[in-house]
């Protein structure tokens, strides 16, 4: 900021000087003036047409009385004007002391040339401070410090995620009061790892412990230590540490540690790339010699499965904090904290939008608070209504609505058609998850939709819960065949959804009765790129025969179950269809008028 200002005074100081020296040397041929002998002064003189006479030196500048235009005319040199018969009684005489400015003016000649190289030298030699600078900082941690616990961030902000939230109390009460714990042979830990899906919490966390730890706090991604050169991440990894020791007790906390702390000699570069060295440099820091710092790591990541395992061994990240998905309760609280500065209407119920959001992470509710907070606001509403919670959930999960895609009247049928499907096997099915809603307005991608919702969040999920879920996503294209007599394209994305279902039923989850309680096949990962590019078959090719036919049995069960099923109950469908086609919405509570759900056994 220093440099941009000086930079910029150089830049006005030499334009004025431009400028100066511009009307000195050319403001005075601006209005050219006569050019007359003396005589003619002398007798405009006599006559009493001249008002003023300026003389300066040998040059006499000359203003008329009753005109605008000038004249000049020069006289000998050493020779007054009263030689010539001009006497101060007829004319105004003025004299000019032409030697300050002949003086002012060479000065300025002499200086200006130098005024303008010492400038460029200047700013030439600025520029290569500025480079010399930037090379000798290249190495240096660019981490960013909080000190005070000057971040607005709680722990009263964070909802729900009660064990996490007490594994990190401990963490700042270990730095702010050490002797408490060693009086009882404690040692603090080296480093506490935040493992869970994206938008779950983790930096939100990592805010809080700023929030409330009064120790330095410094926070850096991990992809800010790699660079092309190597030897720069361990360089910046080194001055991390370094400023953390020297302002210890102190927290680091490195964002997406899987950008350098993945499993080391799978990636490319062998052992001498840049990311790997810059690993080698955070392993040493964390357990090196130096045992006795004060300086605690909270690392994040959604990736664990491909962190190399020195960094998640006992000396290293000695703590390993799950955040999982918020359950119904922890959603509300969430809810309430984002709804905090937002007018809600009387009739919003924030328990039926945390119960409509199975599956949600926080920052997917904090969107959803937003989205509804636009959208009353597009209506020229003064306070959020549950409708635009509900709207709102269908906005993230589907993508906004898309009315200006005009669909045909046949095209309109068959994908009335097609959702009634899915919504009656999901009526019909026990296991299968109730129906909130079928709509045939186009959102995101998808031509209609039909929302299911669970009863309840859901951990462990029975065979017969994946037979019926198959069938219900089976059950559209099941009904276009009934209907039409033909098949579409339609049912594309419900095929792929369904086969990717009754494979991991297979190859993962041992649910088929012909290959038996076995998962077939291992997951290779390129380390280096981050994703499952190969599949290692475990199996000989006479077993993956066989899964693929377990793989289609179970989808063509499936099928032949909601082709059944909707034989007996094909009035229904087209009672739905036809109520969509003139609706385009239906809510749950209508379609339980239409078909009511067969309830579990256990509801």
């Amino acid at each position: 900021m220093k440099s941009c200002s000086t930079r910029s005074f150089i830049y006005l100081a030499i334009i004025v000087i431009l400028v100066a020296s511009f009307y000195v040397f050319t403001g005075t041929q601006i209005q050219k003036p006569e050019n007359v002998d003396i005589s003619k002064v002398v007798s405009e003189v006599r006559e009493g047409k001249i008002e003023k006479i300026l003389v300066s030196g040998n040059k006499l500048e000359v203003d008329l009385r009753d005109s605008d235009a000038n004249q000049v005319a020069y006289k000998e040199e050493g020779v007054s004007l009263t030689e010539y018969g001009i006497e101060p009684q007829n004319v105004t005489i003025e004299v000019k002391d032409t030697q300050k400015s002949g003086i002012w003016i060479s000065i300025l000649s002499a200086l200006l040339p130098i005024l303008l190289i010492g400038g460029f030298i200047f700013l030439m030699i600025r520029q290569a401070q500025a480079g010399n600078n930037k090379a000798l900082s290249f190495g240096r941690s660019s981490a960013r410090l909080t000190t005070g616990g000057k971040t607005k961030v709680k722990f009263s902000d964070v909802a729900g995620l009660k064990e996490s939230k007490e594994e990190l109390v401990e963490v700042v009460e270990f730095l702010k009061h050490p002797e408490k714990f060693r009086k009882l042979g404690a040692e603090i830990p080296k480093g506490v790892m935040l493992l869970g899906p994206p938008g779950c919490g983790k930096t939100l966390l990592a805010k809080a412990v700023a929030g409330e730890a009064n120790v330095p706090f410094f926070s850096i991604s991990g992809s800010e230590f790699v660079e092309m050169f190597v030897g720069v991440g361990a360089s910046r990894v080194r001055d991390l540490f370094q400023k953390a020791k020297r302002n210890a007790p102190a927290i680091i906390f490195i964002d997406e540690i899987d950008a350098v702390g993945r499993q080391r000699g799978s990636g490319l570069g062998g052992s001498h790339d840049e990311r790997e060295q810059t690993l080698n440099q955070i392993l040493v820091e964390m357990d090196g010699f130096e045992t006795d710092t004060n300086v605690i790591i909270i690392a994040a990541t959604n990736r664990p499965d491909v962190l190399d395992p020195a960094l998640l061994r006992p000396g290293r990240f000695d703590r390993r904090v799950t955040i999982d998905l918020p359950d119904k309760e922890e959603r509300k609280k969430i809810l309430e904290i984002h709804a905090k500065d937002k007018p809600l209407d009387s009739s919003i119920s924030l328990d039926t939008t945390a119960a409509q959001t199975a599956g949600f992470s926080g920052a997917d509710l904090r969107n959803l608070m937003n989205e509804a907070a636009i959208l009353a606001a597009r209506k020229n509403k003064k306070t959020i209504t549950q409708d635009e919670a509900t709207d709102a959930i269908e906005k993230v999960m589907l993508g906004p609505e898309r009315k200006s895609k005009k669909l045909s009247e046949k095209e309109k049928k068959i994908t009335a058609y097609h959702e009634g499907g899915h919504a009656i096997l999901a009526q019909l099915l026990p296991n299968a998850d109730p129906v909130h809603k079928v709509s045939i307005i186009s959102r995101g991608m998808a031509l209609g939709y039909t929302w299911n919702l669970p009863l309840e969040d859901k951990h462990i999920h029975s065979k017969k819960e994946f037979e019926d879920t198959l069938t219900s996503i089976i059950g559209g294209r099941a009904a276009e065949r009934l209907i039409f007599g033909e098949l579409s394209t339609g049912a594309e994305n419900d095929l792929r959804k369904a086969t990717k279902l009754a494979k991991k039923m297979v190859t993962e989850l041992g649910m088929s009765e012909e290959l038996g309680p076995v998962t077939w096949g291992e997951k290779e990962e390129l380390v280096f790129l981050g994703k499952e590019l190969a599949e290692h078959k475990t199996y000989s090719e006479e077993v993956a025969a066989k899964i693929d036919e377990a793989v289609i049995h179970i989808v063509k069960v499936a099928e032949q179950r909601a082709n059944e099923l909707l034989e007996k109950n094909r009035n229904k469908l087209e009672t739905l269809a036809k109520t969509l086609l003139e609706k385009e919405s239906v809510s749950e509570e209508e379609l339980n008028k239409i078909i009511p759900r067969v309830k579990r056994s256990d509801e």
